[in-house]
């Protein structure tokens, strides 16, 4: 934490091909060990995939499904008197957009298909549909800030 206010988010270029800084986020995300040209072939590759077996846009199916994904409350913990509490709180829209990016990327490499093309299309299109890891993610993350409502009056 810094001592003189708050840091600055960094505006993030939006991504050359399409000029969305979304898409940008995504593949920074997708990406291991710097091999940022890999994260895109695999990113613009599954895009290819989503348009043959959807026909529709491939680039609004993954903003479709990212937005299915996103969380809107999640459960902190606090600690109150000795106790530790899971307090549901409201995400805010960066660290949704975070969650969201990481959920479908961490329940697509879980997948079992064959390659990483192949998995990341999948779990897009099922996001896109309200099926897949990434959806059943956020619901659990509901169902226990629901479950945990009582302690809402610990939230500061």
């Amino acid at each position: 934490m810094p001592r003189k206010g708050r840091v600055a988010r960094r505006k993030l270029a939006p991504d050359s091909k399409t000029g969305d800084s979304i898409v940008a986020k995504f593949i920074n995300n997708l990406m291991y060990d710097g091999k940022k040209s890999k994260a895109e072939k695999v990113f613009y590759g599954s895009l290819d995939r989503i348009k043959e077996k959807t026909g529709k846009d491939a680039l609004q199916v993954f903003h479709d499904a990212l937005d299915k994904v996103r969380p809107a409350v999640e459960v902190r913990s606090r600690r109150v008197g000795g106790a530790n509490y899971q307090v549901p709180m409201e995400v805010s829209s960066s660290r949704r957009q975070s969650l969201g990016i990481r959920w479908l990327i961490t329940s697509s490499r879980s997948r079992s298909e064959k390659s990483m093309i192949e998995k990341l299309s999948s779990e897009i299109i099922d996001a896109h549909n309200n099926r897949g890891n990434a959806v059943k993610k956020k619901e659990d993350v509901h169902r226990m800030a629901e479950a945990n409502r009582a302690f809402a009056h610990y939230r500061w």
